[in-house]
């Protein structure tokens, strides 16, 4: 199992690893991981170590790239001073990183990288990571070789292994890679833009087995890769949560305590703010029952935001913390929050943040203030009525509202998902389909293209690319008839 985000690291592309991991020794399979090891973690939380099974082999991998060690270095520097410092100090910090000077240079330092890594910053750990892989087939051949990404140096690390060691390979978007551009892939130049998507149709094309979050991500690469999947090889299998449902019990508490955990920066609240500023004005009674915090990285902005709006003490920010403290707290919420992507971010119709399934376990309201995305199809699925759109205040408010009434008669329990419906997001329930794409099975329902529309903010891309791909296929097999 290659999986570059594993714990220790605490991130959300840690989760979804780990949770097939505890999952596989009871169905017969024995996972050997293979992951980076680094001084510098997103997110550190050896806690998670624990919910790894007893026998589980880890390898751990050092990406050896002195440039990327020393820029690891200068962000765990500057997280430890922002951690430290005082409001005024985090304030001047942030506002000398946006000054001119300062952004130019940045912006050239990610021009040149963009221009020399590939397919991402990761590219570092390929070379180790397959001759780990390599050396180990040498005294234990494995039955398939699964690869997780971001990044995507892990689907090349999973085709290079596979090439030099006979392996089949599994490969399992767990976000749309190479369909929703990230701020590096803007930056590459073209040449490098079309190496990486000749690059990413091959190694789609000698998959074993294909693994897509939704079939709206499975269209989109469909479309986008004419020729490079067969529909029988495409598993959908979407992020989910470990262990069974928590039971709800209105916690007590003189505020309803509404909670938001992870990471908020790339992330719209807005919208939010200006509805919980307006009720305020109007209902000043109704905004003193009710308290927002909001904890993970990124909160120091909405923070002062806040403040400037005169929300201090309705809203509250705190840094990251262990996954067993977000549970913790999590139990003692009234509700908890999620958040969507701004519509001027490609792609964004196609997230639903890790964390909205955790949120499904702990059995609480979830308030949804989305946009029409992947996580609003899913609270609609498990039956969550307590949404608005992101895109409008008077709902937000009205919403707010309608929760403080609820809470005060004690009926927040009539808001909880679904839990019936929530167990087809369970890891119980998704380590069947899992299995069948490593046993090389076909999947219980066939993905049929076409079904499922491509996200407005992607049509253009997505059918540019189809047409350039078959206009190409067109060409080879004309010079082939040749």
């Amino acid at each position: 199992m290659i999986a570059y985000h594993f714990p220790p690291e605490g991130n959300a592309g840690a989760h979804r690893p780990l949770r097939f991991v505890r999952q596989l020794p009871s169905q017969g399979w024995q996972p050997t991981v293979v992951t980076v090891k680094t001084d510098s973690y997103e997110r550190y939380d050896p806690s998670l170590l624990s919910l790894v099974p007893q026998g589980i082999r880890i390898i751990g991998i050092r990406n050896r790239d002195p440039w990327q060690a020393l820029q690891a270095r200068r962000c765990q520097s500057v997280k430890e001073l922002i951690g430290s410092s005082s409001t005024e100090t985090v304030a001047q910090l942030h506002s000398a990183h946006w000054k001119p000077i300062r952004s130019f240079l940045r912006k050239a330092v990610r021009s040149v990288e963009a221009c020399l890594y590939h397919p991402d910053i990761a590219m570092g750990w390929i070379r180790p990571a397959v001759k780990a892989i390599t050396e180990l087939c040498q005294h234990s051949v494995p039955d398939v070789i699964w690869a997780t990404a971001g990044p995507v140096s892990s689907f090349v690390v999973a085709g290079k292994a596979s090439k030099q060691t006979g392996v089949p390979y599994v490969l399992d978007f767990r976000d749309a890679w190479t369909i929703i551009p990230t701020e590096f892939d803007l930056l590459k130049p073209e040449w490098a833009r079309c190496f990486e998507k000749r690059r990413m149709f091959r190694l789609l094309s000698g998959a074993q087995a294909v693994v897509f979050r939704y079939d709206t991500e499975a269209e989109c690469f469909w479309r986008a890769y004419p020729g490079a999947l067969d529909a029988s090889r495409i598993f959908i299998i979407p992020n989910g949560y470990d262990g069974c449902i928590d039971q709800f019990t209105q916690p007590a508490g003189n505020k309803l305590n509404i909670l938001y955990t992870g990471t908020l920066s790339d992330y719209r609240y807005d919208t939010l703010l200006q509805a919980i500023y307006l009720l305020k004005q109007d209902s000043p009674a109704i905004v003193e029952q009710l308290h927002l915090h909001f904890v993970g990285e990124g909160t120091e902005v909405l923070k002062n935001q806040s403040a400037v709006l005169g929300l201090a003490d309705v809203i509250s920010t705190s840094g990251p913390i262990s996954h067993d403290a977000v549970t913790r707290i999590s139990r003692q919420a009234h509700a908890l929050l999620v958040l969507g992507r701004p519509a001027t971010m490609k792609g964004f119709e196609l997230f639903a943040a890790a964390k909205l399934f955790g949120y499904l376990k702990a059995g609480r309201p979830i308030i949804g203030i989305l946009p029409t995305d992947e996580a609003k199809k899913i609270l609609n699925t498990v039956g969550v009525s307590t949404v608005a759109s992101i895109d409008s205040i008077a709902e937000i408010s009205a919403l707010l509202r309608k929760l403080i009434v609820e809470w005060t008669n004690g009926n927040l329990v009539s808001f909880i998902p679904n839990p019936t419906k929530c167990e087809s997001y369970s890891a119980d329930r998704q380590i069947d389909l899992l299995i069948r794409a490593l046993d090389r099975k076909p999947a219980p329902y066939l993905f049929l293209p076409g079904r499922a529309e491509i996200p407005a903010s992607l049509q253009k891309d997505v059918c540019e690319r189809e047409w350039n791909g078959s206009q190409s296929f067109a060409s080879k097999i004309s010079v082939l008839s040749r």
